[in-house]
């Protein structure tokens, strides 16, 4: 494998944990063009995924000396996947932080779990059935297309575009001193996404990408009406 680089986009990633969650990171991340090192305890996990990444082994992550003799200390970045198994996410994270690797991405399964992560180290925590949780649900009022919320408390979500606004430019429909959002782009049927601007006239069946404050986005992609 190779060292540390000065380049994250194209940095080896270390993956800890090859169930549904961290499979799926390494397929992406060498899919972006990394060079990835998938680890299980598991032997059959290892064998299962040996023709699917280049670089697959086995070993006890939550024994910092395992991880030293697999060339953990020389990656930069690792992600942490074990999920059900708090004890060896907690250890692994832990010996990972001990062994100098600069940022460490952690999957918890609920919010204790991802406040011991952050006290032991991790440098990004993330609760991947919680957040799809919320997304749905978002989606299943029927009020946003798709959703996206970052943790401090900001938005970005597709919606149809409101009563209110159509057959109006942005400028004189003023949403954004309205309802405090700002229109990020425009999807005309049978066109690709273009960047909105003041004098962009919004059609009734206009998709729009509207960012803000979590709440001030809840309530403007509530005006279907």
């Amino acid at each position: 494998m190779g060292k540390k680089s000065d380049n994250p986009l194209t940095a080896p990633v270390l993956v800890v944990g090859i169930g549904r969650f961290g499979a799926s990171v390494a397929r992406s991340l060498e899919r972006l063009g990394h060079e990835v090192l998938a680890v299980d305890e598991r032997a059959d996990l290892v064998q299962k995924f040996a023709s699917d990444f280049t670089h697959v082994v086995a070993a006890d992550t939550t024994d910092t000396e395992a991880l030293r003799q697999i060339g953990a200390e020389q990656f930069s970045r690792a992600v942490v996947g074990i999920g059900t198994d708090i004890e060896a996410s907690v250890l692994t994270v832990l010996s990972l932080v001990e062994l100098g690797v600069e940022e460490v991405w952690a999957k918890a399964i609920n919010a204790k779990h991802a406040r011991i992560l952050e006290r032991v180290g991790a440098t990004h925590v993330v609760r991947p059935e919680s957040a799809m949780g919320e997304r749905v649900a978002h989606m299943v009022t029927g009020a946003m297309i798709d959703y996206i919320e970052f943790d401090d408390g900001f938005s970005i979500a597709r919606t149809r575009a409101p009563r209110i606004a159509v057959d109006q430019t942005l400028e004189q429909s003023a949403l954004r001193s309205k309802y405090a959002i700002t229109v990020v782009g425009v999807k005309r049927r049978g066109e690709d996404f273009t960047y909105a601007r003041p004098e962009t006239l919004i059609s009734a069946s206009d998709e729009l990408i509207v960012s803000g404050p979590t709440r001030k986005v809840e309530i403007f992609c509530a005006l279907q009406g």
